[in-house]
This record gives C-alpha cells, sequence and structure tokens, in this order.
C-alpha cells in the first residue's frame, strides 16, 4: 500500500491517497496548492561513488546532493514536476505525525519523545488532539508537519482514534439527529 500517494486521473482530477482511524484508505480530492508537492520519508542518508551525497525515499526516489543537516526518519516536500527539495520536517519532539502501520494505522498526533532501544525497534510516544497518548515503532511515524501545521490535508476525524464508547454515543446522537 502507498502512503501519501498522488493519483492522477482523467480530466485532471487529483487525488491524495491517505489511511483514516478506520482501517480505509482514503481517497481525498487534495487543494489546488498540495498537488504540487508530495511529502517522502527518509530512509537512507549516505555518500555514493565520488563522494556525491544522496538521499533514498520510502517510495524508492534517489535524490543528489540534499541539504546537509536532513537525516534519516525526517520529511522532505518534493515538488512533483522536478524532484527537487523544497522543504524539510526533522523528525523531533513536537512536530506532527501520522502513524502508516500497526494497531495505531492512521492516527495522527504530535511525537512526544523517542526511546533508543540499541539492537531492537526504537519506540515513539505520541499524544493525539483529544490528550490519548500511545506508542508505536519509529518505522510507523511519518512527520507530516511542523508543530500544529500540517502539510496535507488530514481524513475525516483528523486521525482521532475513537474508544467504543465515543463511537456508540456519536453513532446514537447522528441517529436521533437524523430521527
Amino acid at each position: 500500500m502507498r502512503f501519501n500517494g498522488v493519483v492522477e486521473a482523467e480530466d485532471y482530477l487529483v487525488f491524495a491517497v491517505l489511511v483514516a482511524c478506520d482501517w480505509l484508505i482514503i481517497f481525498s480530492v487534495a487543494r489546488w496548492r498540495q498537488i504540487n508537492y508530495k511529502l517522502c520519508k527518509v530512509k537512507r542518508v549516505q555518500t555514493g561513488p565520488k563522494g556525491i551525497p544522496f538521499l533514498v525515499t520510502h517510495d524508492g526516489r534517489t535524490i543528489r546532493y540534499p541539504d546537509p543537516v536532513i537525516r534519516v526518519n525526517d520529511t522532505v516536500q518534493l515538488d512533483i514536476a522536478t524532484s527537487k527539495i523544497m522543504d524539510s520536517i526533522k523528525f523531533e519532539s513536537g512536530n506532527l505525525c501520522m502513524i502508516t502501520g500497526g494497531r495505531n494505522l492512521g492516527r495522527v498526533g504530535t511525537v512526544v519523545n523517542r526511546e533508543r532501544h540499541p539492537g531492537s525497534f526504537d519506540i515513539v510516544h505520541i499524544k493525539d488532539s483529544q490528550g490519548h497518548t500511545f506508542a508505536t515503532r519509529l518505522n510507523n511515524v511519518f512527520i507530516i508537519g511542523k508543530v500544529t501545521k500540517s502539510y496535507v490535508s488530514l481524513p475525516r476525524g483528523k486521525g482521532v482514534k475513537l474508544s467504543i464508547a465515543e463511537e456508540r454515543d456519536k453513532r446514537l446522537a447522528a441517529k436521533a439527529a437524523s430521527s
């Protein structure tokens, strides 16, 4: 499954591929200013033959001569037409992120802290807008914005996972309103 992909259909309609908290893939019409760029997670940063630095993103793109401050797990904003880096977002506490795998798939929150476990999986603690905290593996975290400014449109529910009781109350309220 591709995360944050751009799909073009006939008549030049552009859709952003996102994942909602209820495990559904969402095809939402992107805002016009979002059509020009794509967010990519940095998977590798290294030096190639003849000392040429490059980075590899989550979707397999190789970008030569990146900004030296870009590290693994950061997010880069790529211009789709030229494949040039427009901006970068550091993987650090306080930045907005979306979960791309595991039990918390589709949830959105801010990074609280990162636990390093040498020889095992690093754990990232995240707090959503409702104040619920959860933890997931580092590989599942995709930074989508700086502090509270998201670089992409969020799916319905804004990435907040409701408890069973909250889902029930929401359904009952909607049913009562329609009756």
